[in-house]
């Protein structure tokens, strides 16, 4: 896998240690002297999209804003848009061409909210917890957190603090936001699993295997005792990976655990199919509990 393919499954975003342990310091400083990637933030790079968006929205007077902004933050997402998101003043007007390289927005932005030609930390949150779709908003407001740009108090008193559309969504987006998740992939898994009926999942939690041994698999329903798993053949496909997973997962099984697995196209580009996957897990514990809890004929 090439520097590119790594940055986006870690979110578009990731910091320099991350990127050369994955692909070393040669290929990184390489990226960086050619542009492939930029620096961001403090310790956090991107790829050249993100420069890409600074010159699109200062060409056409807008703002670099939303998944673009979130992005210039360092915060990682889903998947990084084609297309820089950048807002303009109600009233301006947008030529078809100019429509054709961004993805415009119409909002009136207070000057304290635009920080270096972007929406600052406050005012991207809004907009992503307002606007986006739960798993597109939930992996940048998890970043958000794990980055220390703002804490979970902060957010949620940000989302209560919102008036008219969104701000539903924006409560139920900060309600779930956590900084344990490990990176964008896995939240984007957990958005998804949370619109399952019957299913609430903790991103890693801790799951007592034995007295010496504490497992925290990326997902599970404690209630349901059904473990999720975001897969990758890149990070996990060494001999000694291999091994550890199998001692995990062999771990979870015999305690009669559930373990669902999923790769990173499946999260990604098959929604509909997790979504299957997960609700019938969910049928399969009920199930097995149903059975757990029948009486025995005793007589037969």
């Amino acid at each position: 896998m090439d520097l590119i393919s790594h940055v986006t499954i870690l979110g578009g975003v990731c910091t320099r240690s991350v990127l050369v342990a994955r692909c070393g310091r040669a290929a990184v400083d390489r990226a960086l002297r050619e542009g492939v990637l930029v620096r961001v933030a403090r310790g956090r790079y991107a790829l050249r999209t993100a420069s890409a968006a600074v010159s699109a929205a200062a060409a056409l007077g807008g703002v670099i804003s939303m998944r673009s902004a979130a992005q210039r933050h360092g915060w990682g997402q889903k998947l990084v848009p084609d297309k820089p998101d950048v807002t303009f003043p109600r009233n301006h007007h947008l030529s078809r061409s100019a429509r054709a390289i961004v993805v415009p927005h119409w909002s009136d932005i207070d000057p304290e909210d635009i920080v270096d030609g972007m929406t600052g930390v406050r005012r991207t949150l809004v907009d992503c917890m307002r606007m986006l779709p739960l798993e597109e908003s939930v992996p940048i407001v998890d970043s958000a957190l794990r980055a220390g740009d703002v804490t979970l108090a902060e957010l949620r008193a940000i989302a209560r603090s919102m008036r008219g559309r969104g701000r539903a969504r924006a409560i139920a987006v900060a309600a779930m936001a956590s900084a344990r998740a490990a990176n964008p992939y896995e939240s984007t898994l957990r958005a998804i699993a949370s619109t399952v009926p019957g299913l609430s999942v903790l991103p890693q939690p801790a799951v007592q295997i034995s007295e010496t041994l504490v497992l925290h698999p990326d997902l599970a329903d404690l209630a349901l005792g059904i473990v999720i798993e975001a897969e990758s053949f890149e990070w996990h496909g060494k001999r000694a990976a291999l091994t550890r997973d199998c001692v995990r997962y062999n771990a979870f099984t015999i305690l009669g655990w559930t373990v669902i697995r999923f790769s990173w196209e499946q999260v990604m580009f098959e929604p509909a199919y997790v979504l299957t996957v997960l609700e019938g897990a969910v049928a399969l514990a009920r199930r097995h509990a149903n059975v757990a809890r029948a009486p025995v004929d005793r007589a037969a």
